[in-house]
């Protein structure tokens, strides 16, 4: 009997002041707090306790925290993934019906930002644009002046939501001096592309070896992104930084997801901290992508691949994988020029609802000549909950009911290796 009680105690000392409050400020409160995108607030027992059972369902299923990347692959700076024993905490409170416990032993309040993370030199503010409370809207695009007179390095940056719930990612790029990229969007006007001209504005030009999809097209370059957890970015490690050319513009992808309580007017600030020493190294993002794409209806595993080839010397910091409503898993792998290879991301549960970075602990120094190998699946039946029409078949484009197969990639280079044909897009192999 005593060995008994001895095992059963840890299970009903779970308590949410004790046990379940510090893993929610470690893990989740970084979303779920007010004015974050987050559903629900868990900073108090009171705001807690009715999400008790969808907390446990959440946690059971690993779709929360919204981390998908293989443990058995890779490093990453930003994990988010619980421990076992963190789940097993959280079942156990649910379980034995969600005990408040006793107030003296709640951990100090977390201490979360409510301005900027980093210092900005420069700050882009866009005017107020309306979001509904209900609906399903098109990405929109915003073109702003930076009017910069001379070429500038900048080390970090941050893109700041006035009201995250409604806000699901942006992504900030630059386009050179008459570019005619969204040529018919006027400076901060939101502007969406008309859906005849989704792809030939994107740069999606199947059968194009060599071309990266929009970025290379249209001669502009991804700066800094924005998605619910998603820190500042920083460029400076071993004397890197971003360009921004002279006389270009800012441009703002947004995807507005409307909250469902209520119309909101959202303006967004975009900051970048400028170099201060002459940088060594050039932090650039690339887009490997595949244009073969056509998915048979039904398919509830359809395969597709993408390949680059490194053509310098590079270190890797991060990668994105990109696809749409019937993306299902992903893995990149990284083949050297002696013929070894290795796999260094593995999502094998896609979501196209969070847009995850996944940053290197440290940089991984790929050899000139490497190829980075995409291996995907799409899943375009009647089992897949997201997928808007399992009879059609689904191609290539810019919508999110069409698809694509896309890893962005961010890496520096030595700023004299920097060369404009850098990395080769071979496409479908």
């Amino acid at each position: 009997m005593p060995l008994a009680a001895s095992a059963a105690s840890p299970r009903s000392a779970i308590t949410f002041y004790g046990d379940v409050l510090p893993i929610l400020q470690k893990r989740c409160q970084v979303c779920h707090r007010p004015g974050e995108a987050g559903t629900g607030s868990f900073l108090t027992y009171e705001s807690t306790r009715p999400w008790a059972q969808a907390i446990k369902t959440k946690v059971l299923t690993r779709k929360m925290p919204p981390w998908f990347a293989n443990p058995e692959y890779g490093h990453f700076l930003n994990e988010r993934r619980l421990t076992d024993v963190e789940i097993q905490t959280l079942v156990s409170w649910v379980d034995n019906g969600a005990p408040e416990g006793d107030p003296k032993d709640k951990p100090p309040r977390a201490k979360w930002t409510t301005g900027w993370n980093i210092n900005p030199d420069v700050v882009f503010e866009t005017k107020a644009i309306p979001v509904p409370s209900q609906g399903v809207l098109d990405y929109v695009y915003i073109v702003i002046p930076t009017n910069f007179d001379l070429d500038t390095w900048i080390t970090a940056g941050e893109i700041r939501p006035s009201d995250r719930s409604v806000v699901h990612h942006i992504s900030a790029f630059w386009r050179p001096a008459g570019s005619s990229w969204l040529k018919d969007a006027k400076p901060w006007v939101p502007y969406a592309i008309p859906r005849g001209e989704a792809n030939k504005e994107a740069g999606l030009q199947p059968g194009r070896p060599g071309a990266a999809p929009q970025m290379v097209e249209a001669g502009a370059e991804f700066l800094i992104g924005y998605s619910p957890g998603m820190p500042p970015q920083d460029f400076s490690m071993d004397r890197a930084a971003k360009l921004i050319p002279a006389q270009s513009d800012l441009v703002l992808e947004v995807h507005f997801t409307p909250n469902g309580r209520a119309p909101v007017e959202e303006r967004i600030q975009t900051g970048f901290v400028f170099a201060k020493v002459e940088p060594l190294r050039r932090f650039l993002t690339v887009s490997n992508w595949s244009w073969d794409i056509s998915i048979p209806p039904g398919d509830a595993n359809h395969e597709g691949h993408a390949s680059m080839r490194f053509n310098e010397a590079v270190d890797l910091i991060f990668m994105q994988p990109h696809m749409h409503l019937r993306g299902k898993d992903m893995t990149v792998r990284l083949v050297y020029p002696d013929g070894k290879s290795e796999v260094v991301l593995d999502v094998p549960h896609y979501e196209f609802n969070w847009q995850i970075i996944y940053y290197e602990t440290q940089p991984l120094h790929v050899p000139k000549g490497t190829r980075m190998e995409i291996t995907a699946h799409w899943d375009n039946s009647a089992n897949n909950p997201f997928n808007p029409d399992p009879g059609a078949r689904v191609n290539l484009g810019a919508q999110n009911t069409d698809e694509m197969l896309v890893c962005h990639t961010g890496f520096t280079v030595e700023r004299r290796s920097y060369n404009p044909n850098l990395v080769t897009i071979l496409g479908p192999r």
